[in-house]
């Protein structure tokens, strides 16, 4: 690169790390912005000032764990009902004014369970009230004569036992299900939305429901199986409405009529919209993370990071001298990038998102080491500052390439198949290590080849 070019670069370089800075810490900007605007007729605008995004265990709030109900699903689609579920609850959640909510599924002893993580959440009681008020949306269909009939026998003939001659009776199962109406595959899952609307004949107020792709498909051929026979909508195994099938209904488009009032029919939109559950779920865990203790963690990584840090630059300052001081730079740019990058995007640091982000940085080190070594080797050979700074990256990237790629699959298995903070972690590890090889090959090989023929290149203990 020429000098003008490496010139400009560097401008470029040091433009971009000082808004960076801005960005990342608005406040001593705008207070100088304001500063200058009292004084002068300028006008500065200021630059508005976004927290970076915590995670559970430093921001405080709850640790919930539903259990699901799925003896009623088949064993095959077990896990895409839970997959449903997941995203039910992640709308309902985002619906209550929660931001970035952490919820997934697991298979604990064959029970299948959700686990919701509600960062910065005050009011834990209104947070588990609203999740668990989500309503059971089912679509019902007729049974035959001959099935009732079997259902209605078997109620009347358990009628009045005790729990231990429930035990001994044959096809107890039929007594418990609904007599006249049976599951079908459409429920809550396949809601795309709900809307208010009124009757045009009789001014009632009805609940408009749309379907996605999948659930109008099973609308389409419910109706279609059933004309002339009654469908049953049930919300939380509660029958509300049983219209009778004219004929089959495309495109996804249903209605809810009943009996209630225009704001019982608004609180029914409100939370079908929010996320009908396509099964029960119930509450079997609440852990909370207070604030003090999620600040404390939170001060305390901060001081290991930084104290890990100035003695990362001591080390370098001390053992490489002029090296070690351009790699300082470097490194405090890479710090600077890695921050804007966490801030920008919303990345939820964790601490174990930090722990990835402060391994990162032993990473950028070990670059900057391998190439300064391999330019000390080339310098004590008797080559010229020039041609030991072109060998000594030329030879390192091979070993900085591979280590960095074999760091980068095993932070991809992390992510992908790892738990929650197992991710986090996985997450900043890799971005650092992206932005570690940016700092380390361009940056600091630029900042090094301002060097060249200058005087301070013809000072080999600043070097060696």
């Amino acid at each position: 690169m020429k000098a003008k070019n490496l010139k400009f670069f560097i401008f470029i370089t040091t433009i971009v790390a000082i808004f960076c800075t801005s960005f990342i810490f608005p406040s001593y900007l705008n207070k100088a912005t304001s500063f200058i605007s009292d004084k002068t007729p300028l006008n500065i605008p200021q630059i508005s000032e976004k927290s970076f995004k915590l995670g559970l265990d430093l921001q405080g709030g709850a640790h919930l764990i539903y259990k699901a109900d799925l003896s009623k699903i088949d064993e095959g689609d077990q896990s895409d009902v839970m997959q449903g579920l997941r995203d039910v609850i992640e709308r309902r959640v985002n619906a209550f004014g929660v931001q970035e909510p952490l919820i997934q599924t697991e298979e604990v002893s064959g029970e299948y369970r959700l686990t919701v993580d509600l960062a910065g959440v005050k009011d834990i009681s209104q947070a588990v009230d609203m999740i668990g008020k989500t309503p059971l949306l089912e679509f019902k269909t007729e049974r035959t004569e001959e099935d009732i009939k079997r259902r209605v026998d078997k109620i009347e003939e358990v009628q009045g036992m005790t729990d231990e001659q429930l035990e001994s009776v044959e096809n107890i199962e039929l007594a418990l299900d609904d007599p006249y109406y049976q599951r079908t595959s459409l429920t809550g899952q396949y809601l795309k939305k709900s809307e208010l609307g009124t009757d045009q004949y009789t001014n009632a107020s009805v609940v408009l429901l749309t379907f996605n792709d999948e659930g109008a498909k099973l609308f389409e051929q419910i109706t279609s199986d059933n004309v002339g026979k009654s469908i049953a909508i049930y919300i939380d195994n509660m029958p509300i409405s049983a219209p009778v099938v004219q004929e089959a209904i495309a495109g996804g488009q249903a209605r809810i009529t009943g009996s209630f009032t225009r704001d019982e029919a608004k609180t029914m939109v409100k939370n079908l919209n929010a996320g009908a559950l396509p099964v029960p779920i119930s509450l079997i865990s609440e852990q909370t993370v207070g604030p003090t203790l999620g600040m404390a963690s939170l001060n305390q990584s901060l001081k290991a990071g930084i104290f890990g840090f100035i003695i990362v630059l001591i080390f370098m300052i001390v053992f490489y001298r002029l090296l070690g001081l351009i790699s300082s730079v470097s490194l405090i740019l890479y710090v600077v990038f890695i921050l804007f990058i966490f801030k920008l995007f919303g990345i939820t640091l964790t601490l174990s998102g930090i722990g990835g982000f402060i391994l990162s940085i032993g990473m950028a080190v070990d670059a900057n080491i391998l190439i300064f070594s391999r330019m000390r080797e080339e310098l004590n050979s008797g080559k010229t500052f020039s041609q030991s700074l072109s060998e000594g990256f030329n030879r390192a990237w091979p070993s900085i390439k591979d280590g960095n790629l074999t760091t980068l699959i095993v932070a991809g298995i992390l992510f992908f198949f790892g738990t929650s903070f197992v991710k986090g972690f996985a997450l900043t590890l890799s971005i650092g290590i992206f932005v570690s090889v940016i700092t380390a090959v361009f940056i600091t090989r630029n900042i090094l080849r301002l060097f060249e023929n200058g005087k301070l290149s013809k000072i080999k203990w600043l070097w060696k």
